[in-house]
């Protein structure tokens, strides 16, 4: 527990605003939006809860607040190359997913209104798909083989469902980690800034041609 690390979060970590939604979101929403990979809107009268002594905490605060105190890490915006440093960010898979697979839109396996078990088992496979295709990437995905091959998504149901979504999902975050430590700054944006919140996106060079060109033409 003394040596190098990095923990990628997707959940708000920082949200000083009572109402409406932080920059971060509307930034990251901006550039987006069109991959169907926009945020939420976030604030603390959605997210906090009372503590024992009446405060509203945000669990994504407490969690930071511990990594710190107890862990010796740092909350940051920014990943440096190869960093020997410990280091907790917050980062979130939809774009990611995006920018790492060329996707036009984001995967549908979330449990939404009008979504049924076969449509997101149909995207779950897809994404577990696109996870084994990591295995020969820079860097290689490793030990995810029976994660990634053993399991039948169509005999999941309900919260077996979920919870194995929320695992991708985690897979996709620890490979941002990964990703963002192998490359450097120069393969990711952050929108925001660390003291009202900030998200990490990595962007791959095929990627950054895309958003080059997006934004050229708007």
């Amino acid at each position: 527990d003394k040596g190098p690390a990095i923990i990628t979060v997707d959940a708000p970590l920082r949200v000083p605003n009572d109402h409406g939604s932080r920059p971060c979101d509307r930034e990251l929403s901006r550039v987006w939006r069109g991959y169907e990979a926009g945020a939420l809107p976030v604030n603390r009268r959605i997210l906090g809860r009372k503590d024992e002594n009446g405060t509203v905490v945000v669990r994504g605060e407490r969690l930071v607040a511990q990594l710190v105190q107890r862990f010796r890490f740092s909350e940051v915006a920014v990943i440096p190359k190869r960093t020997q440093d410990r280091f907790v960010c917050e980062v979130f898979p939809h774009p990611a997913l995006v920018s790492f697979f060329g996707l036009d839109r984001t995967l549908k396996y979330k449990s939404r209104r009008g979504r049924d078990n076969e449509s997101r088992w149909a995207e779950l496979e897809r994404y577990q798909t696109l996870l084994r295709s990591l295995r020969k990437a820079d860097p290689v995905l490793k030990r995810t083989k029976a994660l990634l091959t053993g399991t039948d998504v169509r005999t999941l149901r309900g919260a077996a469902l979920k919870e194995y979504e929320d695992i991708l999902d985690a897979v996709t975050c620890a490979y941002i980690g990964a990703y963002l430590w192998r490359h450097g700054p120069q393969r990711a944006i952050t929108y925001g800034a660390l003291p009202e919140g900030s998200i990490l996106v990595p962007i791959t060079p095929e990627m950054k041609g895309r958003l080059k060109g997006q934004a050229e033409k708007s």
